[in-house]
């Protein structure tokens, strides 16, 4: 029986993400020099900077190795990111131990297979719109955003607000 996500979300106090089909649209372009390229939406990356500054953990967790992308993460403030994991679950299980997170209190947010044992893991699963079926279908909430349009803010500013965190303060920096 799926969780009612909105009597949830006053627990949430860390997020996890996957990168590719949740903080991008899942398009890899290549340049001349065969440099992979992403997107990111600036709109994620104001709400990951907001949860940050009001004292949220945030844990990313992707199979991509893209430099940039964790070049991107770290300006953003975030330094819990672990590239090039391909057993999800597993590198979960040691960033939630090593760092005494509970997973009773965090999000973790995916849109492909590889997610759904890191998924099953937290206290809530959420997806973009456009995840695979089989995400969806698991996931306790499903965003009305797809994957690099905005979905990260959405389920962020969510969990914000329900927390009276969420608010327009403009001494926080654009992403």
């Amino acid at each position: 029986m799926k969780k009612i996500f909105k009597a949830e979300l006053h627990h949430i106090k860390h997020f996890v993400f996957d990168v590719d089909g949740v903080m991008t649209d899942g398009t890899v372009s290549i340049d001349a020099n065969g440099e992979l390229i992403r997107t990111m939406n600036v709109k994620d990356g104001y709400a990951l900077k907001v949860a940050l500054q009001s004292g949220y953990g945030i844990g990313i967790i992707t199979g991509g190795t893209n430099k940039a992308v964790k070049d991107r993460l770290k300006a953003l403030g975030i330094t819990d990111i672990f590239l090039g994991a391909h057993d999800k679950a597993t590198v979960l299980k040691e960033y939630l131990e090593d760092y005494g997170i509970n997973p009773e209190q965090t999000l973790y947010m995916g849109d492909d297979l590889p997610d759904l044992p890191a998924m099953q893991l937290c206290r809530l699963a959420t997806c973009p719109q456009d995840a695979v079926p089989e995400i969806k279908e698991k996931a306790d909430y499903v965003s009305h955003v797809h994957g690099g349009k905005g979905c990260v803010r959405d389920v962020i500013e969510q969990v914000l607000k329900v927390n009276g965190h969420w608010n327009n303060d403009s001494t926080i920096t654009s992403a």
